[in-house]
C-alpha cells in the first residue's frame, strides 16, 4: 500500500543542494551515503550536478519514473512542486518542508490545498514538517537525521521529528536497530492508521511501536489496531495527557487531543499496549523484538543476591504475574547441582559468589520445568563474578529454547562487555528487576489479548421513530437539552426499567397522583432549564401521605422559581419510591476522536467524590461491558460483602448495552447521565431513577 514510500525504485530530492549547509544537501547525502541502491536525482533549478549525481530542474524534466519525491523546498514553493509530481506519475511524497497548520489559520489552508492536490492525483504523502522517513530494509533513509540506525524488527512511528533524532541517537548507543522509523510530521495524508496497516502485515516487523500526540481518526484507529494486535504486538505512549500538555500539542502540531479516558479505553479496546514513560516503551520493545512469545504467566528468577531476588518476587506479585511453582524433580535437580547453601525454591539464589556455572545449573532446571513460562536472571558484581561469561551461559540456554528469558545486570561500570553480549545475542537487559518483570508482564498481557474472542455485540429491539421524533420536537423548542421527562421517554423506547412517574401541576393532582401510585413517592421538580434537581432543593423523598405531597409541591415549586424566575416549569413529577438498592452511574460523553465515551461506576451524590468510573467507547460488545462493571475498585460493594448479597451485575450490563446501542443510533447525543441507576439484588434486575440527555447544538 505505502511501496512508494518505503520500497522506491528511485528517488528524488526537490530541494537538493549543492551547499552543504543546505538541509537538501543533508537529507541527499543521508540517501547516497546509507547504502541506498535504486536511482537517486537532486532536482535543483540550476545545478547540473550535486554529490556527482546529474541534477534536473524539475521532477518533469527528468527522464524515466520517479516512484518517491521528497521535498525540501521553501513553502511558497510547495504547491506548485506537488502538481508537478503529480502530473509527472509520482506515486510517494515526504514533504519535510514546514509552515503548515502548525503555524495557524493561513497554513491550515495551505495544507487543505496540499492534500486536496495529493489525493487528486493518487499519491500518498507523509508529512508535512517532518523529519522523514527511514527503511533499513531497502537501506532508504530519506531524512535529516544525522544517524542511521541500525536493523532491527522494531518499527517507530513518532510525530515528533526532534524526538526521532533523541531516539535515534540513544538507540545507537545501546545497539538497537529498527525495520522503519518514520517521522509523521503533521500527518496530513499518511497518519497513524494507515502505518499501522501498512506495517501489520509485514513479517520484517515483531513490534511496531508509536509515540502520539494525538488521533486524526479514533474510529478507524481502533479497527485497525484490533486487527494488527491479534498478530503484532503495538506499544503506544501518549503525550498531552495533562491540562498543560494539551495545551502544547495545540501549539505544537495543530492536534485535536482528545480525553485522558478516551485514549485509555481505546487502546484497552483495540489491543494497544500503552506505555507510560518512553522507558516503558522500549522496555516492552525490546522484549517483543528479541524473545520467543511467552506461554503463560509463570515466572522463575535466578539471581545472586537476596535483596534483588525479594524485589523482584514482589514485583511479579503486584503485576499480577505468578511466582513458578516447581515440581520435585526440578528441586532435586537443583540440589544436586548447587551448593548446600544456595535456595533451590523459586526464586533461585545461586548465592553471590556464585560464577557461570551455577548460573548455568540454576537457569537450565528453570527452563526445562515444564512449570515455567519465563525466566528472569538477576546479576549483581561481586567477588569471584563472571559477568561476561555467565552472559555467554544465558544466551545459549535462552537460543536452545523457546521460552523468553529477559536479565537485570545491575551495575554499570564492570558490565559493559556483558551487556554487550547480551545483546548481541538478543538477550534483553534491565537496569532494575522491576523493568524486567514490567515487560514480562506486556509479553502476558498481548498474549491473552491475543487469545481473547471476539466478542457479542448485542442489538436489542428499541422504537428509533420515538426518539427520532421526540429528539425533533425538543430542538424545534429551541433546546438541546431534554427534561426529565422527555428523558425518561428515550429510556423507555430502548427498553429500560422505570419507576411509575405521573405529573402534577397543582398540590391537589400530586396528593391525588401520589395516592394513585401508592405511598411512599418522591416528587422533583420538572423542567428542562433545571437539570441539577437535588442542588437547588427540587427533591423530596419519603412523602407519606397527601398533605406532606401538597406541602412537597408548594416547596419544591418555590424554590424552583426562587432559583430561576426565567425557567419553564412543566409541573412536578410525582414518583413512585423505589426500594433500596446498589446506586451506580452509567454516563456517556462525546469524545472529538474517538465518539461516545461509557462510563460506569458507584453513582448517587458521591460519584464526582469517589471518581471511580471505568470508561468504554462505544459500541461495546457484551465481554466489554462486563469487563468495565468489573474494573472499578468499589467492585466488592456490588458483589456482597458482610453477608450483603451479590447485585445483579447481568442487568447493569443490560443498560450499558443498551445506552452503547443509543448513542450509536444517535450520533447527537453528545452528554448523557443515569444516575442514579438502582441495581436490586442478583436476579431482580435494575430501575433507571434519574436521567438527562444534552443533544449537539
Amino acid at each position: 500500500m505505502l511501496e512508494a514510500i518505503f520500497a522506491p525504485q528511485s528517488v528524488a530530492v526537490i530541494g537538493a543542494s549543492p551547499d552543504p549547509t543546505k538541509l537538501g544537501h543533508r537529507v541527499l547525502r543521508n540517501i547516497i551515503d546509507n547504502g541506498y541502491t535504486g536511482r537517486i536525482i537532486p532536482i535543483h533549478p540550476t545545478a547540473s550536478s550535486i554529490l556527482a549525481l546529474d541534477s534536473y530542474p524539475s521532477v518533469s524534466a527528468v527522464p524515466g519514473t520517479v516512484d518517491l519525491a521528497v521535498l525540501v523546498v521553501p513553502v511558497q514553493a510547495v504547491l506548485s512542486v506537488v502538481e508537478d509530481c503529480g502530473k509527472s506519475g509520482v506515486r510517494g511524497l515526504v514533504v519535510i518542508t514546514a509552515g503548515f497548520k502548525e503555524v495557524g489559520k493561513e497554513g491550515r489552508d495551505l495544507e487543505q490545498q496540499l492534500v486536496t492536490l495529493v489525493r487528486h492525483y493518487g499519491m500518498r504523502m507523509v508529512g508535512p514538517n517532518c523529519l522523514g522517513i527511514i527503511d533499513t530494509t531497502t537501506r532508504l533513509n530519506a531524512s535529516f537525521a544525522a544517524l542511521m540506525p541500525g536493523n532491527g524488527e522494531i518499527a517507530f512511528m513518532s510525530q515528533s521529528g526532534a524526538l526521532c533524532t533523541a531516539i535515534l541517537d540513544w538507540s545507537a548507543s545501546q545497539g538497537i536497530g529498527f525495520s522503519r522509523f518514520v517521522s509523521l510530521g503533521n500527518k496530513a495524508d499518511v497518519d497513524e492508521v494507515a502505518l499501522l496497516r501498512a506495517w501489520g502485515g509485514d513479517p520484517t516487523n515483531r513490534v511496531i511501536l508509536a509515540y502520539l500526540e494525538g488521533i486524526s481518526d479514533g474510529a478507524a484507529f481502533i479497527e485497525a489496531a484490533r486487527e494488527v494486535t491479534k498478530h503484532t504486538p503495538v506499544i503506544a505512549i501518549k503525550s498531552g495527557t495533562t491540562e498543560a500538555g494539551t495545551r502544547a500539542i495545540s501549539s505544537h502540531t495543530g492536534s485535536l487531543a482528545g480525553s485522558e479516558s478516551a485514549y485509555e479505553a481505546a487502546f484497552d479496546q483495540s489491543g494497544v499496549l500503552r506505555a507510560r514513560s518512553m522507558q516503558e516503551l522500549f522496555d516492552y520493545a525490546l522484549a517483543f523484538a528479541y524473545q520467543p512469545p511467552i506461554g503463560g504467566d509463570r515466572i522463575a528468577i535466578v539471581t545472586n543476591a537476596g535483596g534483588p531476588g525479594i524485589i523482584a518476587t514482589d514485583a511479579v506479585e503486584r503485576s499480577g504475574l505468578r511466582l513458578a511453582q516447581f515440581p520435585p524433580e526440578t528441586i532435586t535437580r537443583l540440589q544436586h547441582g548447587l551448593p548446600p547453601t544456595a535456595s533451590v525454591y523459586n526464586p533461585i539464589d545461586v548465592i553471590g559468589d556464585a560464577r557461570a556455572d551455577r548460573y548455568e545449573v540454576g537457569l537450565a532446571a528453570a527452563l526445562a520445568d515444564p512449570n515455567v513460562d519465563a525466566a528472569l536472571v538477576l546479576f549483581t558484581p561481586q567477588a569471584g563474578s563472571e559477568p561476561e561469561e555467565t552472559a555467554r551461559v544465558v544466551a545459549r540456554l535462552s537460543a536452545a529454547g523457546t521460552k523468553p528469558v529477559v536479565t537485570s545486570y545491575m551495575g554499570a561500570v564492570s558490565l559493559g562487555p556483558a551487556l554487550a553480549i547480551l545483546n548481541s545475542h538478543r538477550i534483553p537487559n534491565y537496569a532494575f528487576p522491576e523493568q524486567a518483570v514490567g515487560a514480562l508482564h506486556a509479553m502476558v498481557h498481548q498474549r491473552r489479548w491475543r487469545e481473547r474472542p471476539v466478542g457479542e455485540h448485542v442489538r436489542y429491539h428499541v422504537d428509533l421513530d420515538r426518539v427520532k421524533a421526540l429528539f425533533e420536537r425538543v430542538r424545534a423548542a429551541g433546546r438541546v437539552e431534554l427534561g426529565e421527562i422527555e428523558a425518561r421517554e428515550v429510556m423507555e423506547a430502548y427498553g429500560m426499567r422505570l419507576p411509575q412517574s405521573l405529573l402534577a401541576q397543582s398540590p391537589d393532582e400530586a396528593a391525588a397522583l401520589a395516592a394513585q401510585i401508592g405511598y411512599p413517592v418522591v416528587m422533583k421538580i420538572s423542567s428542562p432549564d433545571i437539570l441539577h434537581k437535588s442542588d437547588i432543593g427540587g427533591v423530596k423523598v419519603g412523602i407519606t401521605d397527601a398533605a406532606m405531597a401538597r406541602d412537597a409541591y408548594e416547596l419544591i415549586e418555590y424554590r424552583a422559581r426562587k432559583y430561576s424566575r426565567d425557567a419553564t416549569i412543566w409541573g412536578v413529577l410525582v414518583q413512585e419510591q423505589v426500594r433500596k438498592g446498589r446506586e451506580v452511574l452509567v454516563g456517556v460523553s462525546r469524545d472529538p476522536q474517538f465518539g461516545p465515551l461509557l462510563a460506569f461506576g458507584l453513582g448517587g451524590i458521591y460519584v464526582e467524590v469517589l471518581q471511580d468510573v471505568a470508561f468504554r467507547l462505544a459500541p461495546i460488545s457484551r465481554e466489554e461491558a462486563r469487563e468495565q462493571i468489573r474494573s472499578i475498585r468499589t467492585l466488592p460493594l456490588l458483589q456482597g460483602v458482610r453477608g450483603e448479597p451479590p447485585a445483579d451485575l447481568h442487568a447493569a450490563e443490560d443498560v450499558l448495552l443498551r445506552v452503547s446501542q443509543m448513542v450509536t443510533d444517535f450520533p447527537e447525543i453528545v452528554e448523557m447521565d443515569i444516575n442514579p441507576l438502582i441495581v436490586y439484588n442478583q436476579g431482580e434486575g435494575a430501575t433507571v431513577v434519574d436521567a438527562r440527555i444534552i443533544l449537539q447544538g
